[in-house]
C-alpha cells in the first residue's frame, strides 16, 4: 500500500486478489467508514510520470461530481514512487460488501425472481449509459465487477481502469476470463462502447441461468461457442482487418434463446438478441436498451 494511504486508511481484511493486485477492505481513520483499497503498479514514462494513468484517474475523479447512484465512488488516490521505473497507485473506493457473482450464488433455488433480474438490469444499464455518455468504456464487465449493496443497489466498479491495468499486465502473468468478451475483442478488431453491451448481455443471461453463457477456454473456443448461439455472421459483416478468416468456423444457424435461457420471457429474449448482435454498429446501446419493451412493459 502507498505510504500516504497507510496513514489514513487501516486495512481490516483482504477481500480479493487477482491479475491486478490485492484488494483490501480498510477503515478510513478520519471518517470511520469502510473503504476498498486497490493498488496497481504503473510503469513511468521517460519523464518519470505515468501520464496515461494520471489521465484515467483524473477522468474517474471528474465523474464524482455527478454522484450517479449506479457508479461506485472513487474517494481518493494515493501514489508512491517505488523505483525509477515504477509508481504504485492506490485507488480508494467506497466499500460494498458483495459483487453480483456472490449475490447470484446466495440466491436460493430456483434463483432470482424475474422482476428482481429486471430491476438489476435496469440499474446496470443506467450506470453503463452514464459511463458511455461520458466516453468511458468499461472493457472488463463481468459479475465480479458489478457490486450489489445490501439494499439491492447496483454499482459498477473497475470502470475506466482497463488502461491503467494494462501497464500492470506487462509486469504480471495475467489470466483474464474470456467469457464476457465481445467478438470484436476476441478477433482483435477495433472496438468501442458496444463491447460493454455484449458483456452485459452475457451477464443478463447468467442471471437466469446461474452459470455463464459462453465458457470458452481460448479465443477460438469462445468464438465457436458464441457462433453456436448467434449463428455464423454473414461475410459482409466479418471485420476485414483481422487475421482469423470467417471460414475457420462452422456455419451453424442461430439457436432459439429458449435453448440456452428457458426461463427468460419473450421480451427479455428479444433484448438479449439485440445485445448479442455480432456487428457492434447494430448492437443496441445502453440508452436504447433502457427504452426496450422489456423494461417498459411489466414482467
Amino acid at each position: 500500500m502507498a505510504q500516504e494511504c497507510q496513514m489514513q486508511y487501516e486495512p481490516v481484511a483482504e477481500i480479493g486478489g487477482g491479475a491486478y493486485g490485492t484488494v483490501y477492505k480498510a477503515r478510513d481513520l478520519q471518517s470511520g467508514k469502510f473503504v476498498a483499497l486497490k493498488s496497481v503498479r504503473v510503469q513511468r514514462d521517460q519523464d518519470g510520470v505515468p501520464l496515461s494513468t494520471l489521465r484515467e484517474v483524473t477522468l474517474l475523479k471528474q465523474l464524482e461530481q455527478f454522484d450517479h447512484p449506479n457508479i461506485v465512488k472513487l474517494m481518493d488516490v494515493c501514489a508512491t514512487i517505488r523505483t525509477d521505473q515504477e509508481i504504485r497507485v492506490t485507488l480508494v473506493f467506497e466499500h460494498v460488501d458483495q459483487d453480483l457473482k456472490t449475490y447470484l450464488e446466495k440466491a436460493p433455488a430456483p434463483g432470482l425472481p424475474a422482476c428482481r433480474i429486471q430491476d438489476l438490469m435496469k440499474q446496470l444499464l443506467s450506470g453503463l449509459s452514464f459511463l458511455h455518455a461520458n466516453r468511458i468504456v468499461h472493457r472488463d464487465l463481468k459479475p465480479e465487477n458489478i457490486l450489489v449493496t445490501s439494499r439491492g443497489q447496483v454499482k459498477l466498479a473497475d470502470f475506466g481502469l482497463a488502461r491503467i491495468y494494462s501497464c500492470h499486465m506487462a509486469l504480471t502473468p495475467v489470466v483474464v476470463t474470456l467469457w464476457y468478451r465481445a467478438p470484436e475483442v476476441l478477433l482483435l478488431s477495433t472496438y468501442a462502447t458496444p463491447v460493454d453491451i455484449w458483456s452485459t448481455g452475457c451477464i443478463f443471461a447468467e442471471m437466469f441461468r446461474r452459470k455463464p453463457l459462453f465458457c470458452g477456454d481460448s479465443e477460438m473456443s469462445q468464438l465457436g461457442k458464441i457462433f453456436d448461439f448467434i449463428g455464423l455472421p454473414p461475410e459482409d459483416e466479418w471485420p476485414t482487418a483481422v487475421t482469423v478468416p470467417r471460414c475457420t468456423f462452422a456455419s451453424p444457424s442461430p439457436r432459439p434463446v429458449g435453448d440456452y435461457v428457458p426461463e427468460m420471457d419473450p421480451q427479455g429474449a428479444a433484448l438479449l438478441r439485440e445485445m448479442l448482435t455480432f456487428n457492434p454498429l447494430r448492437r443496441i446501446s445502453a440508452q436504447k436498451a433502457l427504452e426496450h419493451p422489456y423494461f417498459t412493459e411489466m414482467v
